[in-house]
Order: C-alpha cells, then structure tokens, then sequence
C-alpha cells in the first residue's frame, strides 16, 4: 500500500522537545537521508561506509560511557535518539502526554539494563524495541472496554469473492500520496482501527518488523499475526476509500 509506505517515511520528520531523566532536553528528530543519486560512483560509496563505520565507533563510545556511568553520555542518548523514538511513541498511543511518558519509561528501563546491552544490535534498534514494547504495556493497561470488532470496517464481498462495490483508484505519483491531507488521513484511519489490529499494523508496515519478531513482541503466532494484518489492511483501505468517494 504507497501510502503506508509515505507515511512510514514521513513519520517523525519535526522537532520535538523530549524529557529525561536528567531533565528537558531539544532533540530533532532524524532527517529524511537522500536516496543516493543514480551516477553515485566508488568515491561516493567509499565516502558513505566511512561515515557508516564512524557512526557505528561513535554509537560503540557511547554504549561504553552508558556502561560506566557518565551522565553525559544519558544526555546525548536522549539528544540524539530522543525524536526518534517520540514519533515512535506517537504513533502508538494517541495521547500526547502517553506519548512522552512511554519514552521516559523506556529511557529508565534502557538505562537500567545497559549492562545487559551486548551490542549485537545497534543501539537505535535496541532503543526502538524497548519504546515498542513500553507504549504496548501502556496500551494493554489502559484497555477497560471489550475489544472492538474489526468487521464494520472490511470490505463487503459478494459470493463469488468480487468486492461488492468497486474501490476508488488510490492517487497516483509520490507528489499526491505526500501531500497533508492524504497523511493526515491515513493518520486517522489507523488511529481508528481497534487495538489488536492497529498495534499490527504499526509494527509490521510502519515500524518494519518481520512477522516473527512481531508475534514475539505481540504473543501471539506469526499466522495470527499474518491473518490480523490481512484484516487490519483491508479496513485500512476501506476507510481511506469511504473518504475518497466523499462517504462519512
């Protein structure tokens, strides 16, 4: 789905201001990399492992002053990952104050198994899951009503197995698919998808997690997962439909 894709891409392209343990800090969140051009030669590969192979000493520098205490090192992990893992958050929990304090959870939880941390990972991903996982725990204890019912929102089939009323042509060009309104949109239409299929969604399509990963993270079985993630797509289409053709 192309706007999955762009909202994906999109997703936590501002400024945002993050609190730490240690207090307010300003962190923006990572800018969108170039894709590379088509003429990119030898030079220019070469010139991008080194700052690949730079990043990773600095992130392995880090991970070390974390591991020995340095509190300046817990700032710069909030200065440097801080946005990142906002925009992650917001998309998870709708409200804004969850949002933040999900992050400070997970910030605390980080920083107290650090030592654990054996960097098979990099430290984003390590950081990213913990976030994940903080804004689902938070999730599951705010859940006081029954689950909702996906069906209202997926497509009617006739019997043959043909949609009963033919979907609206999507926009076609990344120009129409990025503009505010069809984000915004998209935006809308997953934040109303009920929990279960919603929190699916998100980590398979938009954070990028495999099937596997996500029925860990989840508990559940990669085939619940596959079969909530078929579901969770076609209502998603459905609803972005309805607005196209003008329906409340």
């Amino acid at each position: 789905m192309p706007t999955l894709a762009v909202f994906r891409r999109r997703a936590g392209a501002r400024t945002h201001t993050s609190r730490s343990a240690m207090g307010e800090i300003r962190v923006n969140a990572p800018a969108e990399s170039d894709a590379p051009d088509p003429g990119t030669n030898g030079s220019q590969d070469d010139s991008a492992n080194a700052v690949a192979e730079d990043d990773l000493a600095q992130e392995r520098a880090l991970v070390a002053a974390l591991k020995a205490g340095d509190e300046a090192a817990y700032a710069e992990v909030v200065q440097r990952y801080g946005g990142r893992l906002l925009a992650v958050a917001r998309r998870f929990l709708r409200n804004e104050e969850d949002a933040r304090e999900a992050v400070q959870e997970a910030a605390l939880s980080a920083f107290r198994a650090i030592q654990g941390f054996n960097e098979k990972s990099r430290l984003k991903t390590w950081l990213h899951r913990i976030v994940v996982n903080a804004c689902l725990m938070r999730l599951r204890t705010q859940r006081r009503k029954p689950l909702q019912s996906i069906e209202d929102a997926l497509p009617n089939f006739l019997p043959k197995g043909h949609f009963a009323m033919t979907p609206s042509p999507w926009p076609t060009g990344e120009e129409q698919l990025e503009t505010e309104e069809n984000r915004a949109l998209v935006r809308q239409a997953i934040a109303e998808l009920p929990d279960t299929h919603r929190e699916v969604l998100l980590l398979r399509d938009i954070e990028g997690l495999d099937t596997a990963t996500t029925a860990q993270i989840l508990g559940t079985t990669p085939e619940a997962i596959k079969t909530r993630l078929h579901r969770a797509r076609s209502a998603l289409r459905t609803a972005v439909d309805r607005h196209l053709k003008g329906e409340p």
